[in-house]
This record gives C-alpha cells, sequence and structure tokens, in this order.
C-alpha cells in the first residue's frame, strides 16, 4: 500500500480496512486454495489437503511453516492475503523491495492488489520509476517473443518434438479428416 507520503498510504490502508470482511477473506482464501472453509471453525489448526487448486499457499501454512496456523490468524494479518501488506510512502516501498534484490537476490515481484485499479496505478506510478531510477526495474523489453528469449532467435514455434507441436495446423487436419 503506497502514497506520496507514508501518511497517505497508511490512511489509505485505515479506509480499505474499512471495508474488510471476515466472509470476504474467507471467500477469498477458499476459492485460492480450493477448500470450502465456511464449515470451519476459525480457531482450528489448518491442515494440508490435496486439491487441484494453489497448493503452495496451502503448504505454506500447514506442511512449509513452523507455526501452527489458523484461519483467525490469517485473517488478522490485515485484507486476507497471504502475506502482511507492506504500507509506506513510494520510497519506502522502492526501499524495502531494494532491500530483496540485494539481501536475497530476488529477481521479481507479484503484486498484490487490494482495490483495483487504484493500488495497482499507485504502485506502478509512485514505486516504479523510483525503482527505473535505481536500475531495479526494466524500462524497455527486449525485442522477440518469450519463446524467443527462452529457446533462441529462430524458434517462434515449439520444436517438432514438444506435445504441443501436434496442435498446429489443427484446423487444416480437420478439414482434411471430413
Amino acid at each position: 500500500m503506497t502514497g506520496r507520503t507514508r501518511k497517505e498510504a497508511e490512511e489509505k490502508y485505515e479506509e480499505y480496512l474499512k471495508y474488510a470482511s471476515a466472509e470476504g477473506a474467507l471467500a477469498h482464501f477458499s476459492s485460492t486454495v480450493g477448500i470450502d472453509f465456511s464449515q470451519y471453525d476459525l480457531d482450528e489448526p489448518l491442515t494440508y489437503q490435496k486439491t487441484d487448486a494453489m497448493a503452495s499457499m496451502l503448504e505454506a501454512f500447514t506442511r512449509d511453516s513452523s507455526q501452527v496456523w489458523t484461519l483467525r490468524k490469517i485473517f488478522d494479518k490485515g485484507l486476507g492475503a497471504r502475506n502482511p501488506p507492506l504500507i509506506g510512502s513510494a520510497e519506502e516501498i522502492a526501499d524495502e523491495l531494494q532491500s530483496w534484490v540485494e539481501e536475497a537476490g530476488v529477481d521479481g515481484f507479484n503484486i498484490s492488489r487490494v482495490v483495483t485499479p487504484e493500488t495497482l496505478e499507485d504502485f506502478v506510478d509512485l514505486v516504479v520509476p523510483i525503482l527505473q531510477e535505481r536500475g531495479i526495474y526494466k524500462r524497455e523489453y527486449a525485442e522477440g517473443t518469450l519463446r524467443e528469449k527462452l529457446f533462441g532467435q529462430g524458434q517462434s514455434l515449439l520444436p517438432d518434438t514438444h506435445p504441443g507441436a501436434s496442435y498446429r495446423n489443427l484446423g487444416e487436419k480437420l478439414d482434411a479428416a471430413e
């Protein structure tokens, strides 16, 4: 959560908290991990269950954590997010992210939005320019598709050995089969 000043960021956070609800956080968390927690007690310890949803989040609170997590402990972190929000001026947020790059070798950030589009716009308009000035966030992208960047120029298609390559020209193959 950022603003031009720490005070502005804190005021935004307090405003957003007024609209947060345990029910909303529960619905969001349930949909993320693929478990309907509406029938669970908020103080019941979480246990790992295999689902087709975001396993890493549930693992972080169960298998990978040294502490016992409950729904209440998660929701008390604020606004129903997995991690506590960073709250501060754009400079303070940039300082924190820069420390992650320098101390832990982080090479990218997953930015969570609280209110759409405002919190994302605040980050892009206020924090990104500071990170760019510091050389931590790119100003432009190299030419080419992601596949070309990963596998080299001239690799605009999947290699013929890739399972996905069998779907090339599928329309033509279906027409020929008729």
